[in-house]
């Protein structure tokens, strides 16, 4: 289901189909260096991983990870959405890009269209997001986005600090 367009961009609920493409990005080693490891070997991890995230939290809040291709030849680029967490008070915003895609102003264009839809069709007042201290072009990016640094969280299950950042 295509939730967002932009001008380039097409923003869609993930499905268990496109379990190459997260096999792929979640073993980046930018992802495995920022994000984390999320333990996703096969296309079964990658397909579960879909189905217990981004199509669970799809059925239960109506919002979530969404897969970013563009438009003209629907290539697969990487994540753009909303996410709840439960150590976190309101929705943050999330993204990450296969390498080849980065530079571009991609993640700008899907992040711009997914605080738009957060704010104007969810009626999110406040929008977070987290990100490792070291992920400098994350940090830009949000602040970019018009998000300010505000503390230092602790993830849980996790024993690293991450860096909020709200609007």
């Amino acid at each position: 289901m295509i939730v967002l367009e932009t001008e380039r961009l097409q923003l869609r609920w993930l499905s268990i189909d496109d379990a190459p493409f997260i096999l792929e990005l979640v073993n980046e080693p930018t992802w495995l260096q920022f994000i984390g490891d999320r333990g996703v070997r096969t296309l079964d991890d990658a397909r579960n991983y879909i189905v217990k995230g981004p199509i669970e939290m799809y059925g239960r809040l109506g919002y979530g990870l969404y897969l970013v291709q563009r438009k003209d030849d629907l290539v697969p680029m990487g994540m753009c959405g909303l996410l709840k967490r439960s150590y976190l008070e309101d929705a943050d915003i999330g993204f990450a890009f296969l390498p080849q895609h980065v530079g571009k102003g991609y993640a700008y264009e899907a992040a711009v269209a997914v605080m738009g839809y957060g704010r104007c069709v969810l009626g999110m007042k406040r929008i977070l997001a987290i990100t490792n201290p070291e992920n400098a072009p994350s940090v830009k990016l949000l602040g970019k986005l018009g998000l300010r640094f505000e503390r230092m969280v602790t993830p849980a299950g996790e024993n690293r600090e991450v860096c909020l950042f709200a609007t």
